[in-house]
Parts: structure tokens; sequence; C-alpha cells
């Protein structure tokens, strides 16, 4: 009885530490041929936050342009650039890029977040499931055991970076979050992750 109590209690320490360290991954990423000889390096980058939720957009563009203003920009926040009214119309709000003097555009926009729920049986830790003979003997007189059931919260968000000249996509990425602690902290693993991306495509320092 003690084994298999400390067998379960291994097992969902090891559940937990995947949970605490699951982090921000991109599932896909494309790049533009063109795109390894653009550099945004000192220039003005709009941050864009594509949702209709006001306070996750200025919160996020926010976020945003702080973080490219870290790594060498001049992140500024769509918000403070175009009017709430026209942010929507393609034909008005591409004047309000232009005229801002900005050389690009990183866009995020929220796709999904979905629970996602998984079975955890909590026998198969044990030492009966090792080898077909030890589980033989085990599964004939093991009585049921229902396991658990592990629930999960997946973001998916889209990246793309624009130059705004030609409005032509430079590079864009799918990626995955699981379990964010906070928006705050989900944005800053998002742009950690699409930098290390950017770099290995030759887009960033």
């Amino acid at each position: 009885m003690f084994i298999r109590q400390a067998c379960r209690v291994l097992a969902l320490t090891v559940v937990l530490s995947a949970l605490v360290f699951a982090g921000t991954k991109f599932t896909s990423t494309w790049k533009a041929p063109e795109a390894s000889g653009v550099r945004f390096a000192g220039k003005k980058v709009v941050a864009l936050v594509i949702s209709k939720d006001e306070n996750l957009r200025v919160s996020g563009e926010e976020g945003l342009a702080r973080e490219l203003t870290a790594r060498g920009m001049q992140g500024v926040p769509a918000y403070r650039l175009i009017p709430r009214e026209e942010l929507q119309d393609a034909d008005k709000a591409r004047g309000w890029f232009e005229r801002s003097g900005s050389a690009g555009v990183v866009a995020m926009r929220p796709v999904s977040a979905d629970k996602e729920k998984t079975y955890v049986p909590s026998t198969w830790s044990t030492p009966y499931y090792s080898s077909l003979w030890g589980y033989y003997g085990y599964g004939w007189g093991a009585m049921y055991d229902p396991g658990y059931v592990r629930e999960d919260t997946v973001v998916i968000i889209e990246t793309l970076i624009f130059r705004v000249e030609d409005g032509k996509l430079l590079w864009a990425g799918v990626s995955e979050s699981t379990n964010p602690k906070t928006a705050g902290k989900l944005l800053h693993d998002l742009i950690e992750t699409a930098v290390k991306e950017m770099r290995k495509q030759g887009l960033a320092r």
C-alpha cells in the first residue's frame, strides 16, 4: 500500500511540475525570402493587438511596445496613433500608420483559449506496468482505479510582422501557451519566444 501511494505521489509531482513549467512555444512559423535584409533597430514599430476587448487591447499594446523598445526599436502602441472609431477600417487606419513614419507593425491576435481535459491513469507509473508478466498477474487481481482528469487552458495567438511602406508580410508565427498565469506573463513569454524564433530567421539581433 505504501509503495502504491508513493508512486501516485511521484506521478502527481511530475504532472504538476510539467504544468508549472509549461510555457509558450511556436507550433509553426514562416518568413518571407526578403525578410533577412530588413532591420527595425532604432526605427518606429507599432504594437498592434487585434481584439474587441478594449482593456486587453490597450494593456497588450502597451506591454508589447515596451518589449519592442527594450530590444532596440521605438515601440508605439497602436491605440495612441489611431482613433478608436477608425481602428477597424483598413483604409482609414492605413493613413494613420503611414503618417506616423513607422517602419513596421507587429500584430498579435488571440485566436482561441480552450480548455483541454486529459485523463491521467494513476496506475501506469507502478512497477506492475513495466512488463507484460508483471501486469498480467496484477491486472487479474487489481481493483478498478479511476485515476484523475487534468484540465489545461491552451491559448493560441497569431504573431505577424509587416513592413509599413508596402504592407509586406515579413514573418508570421502561431504560438501555443499552456496554463498562462496572467496576461502580462503570457505576453512576456510570447515576446521572448518570438524574438528567439526571429533571431533564428535573422530578423532580430
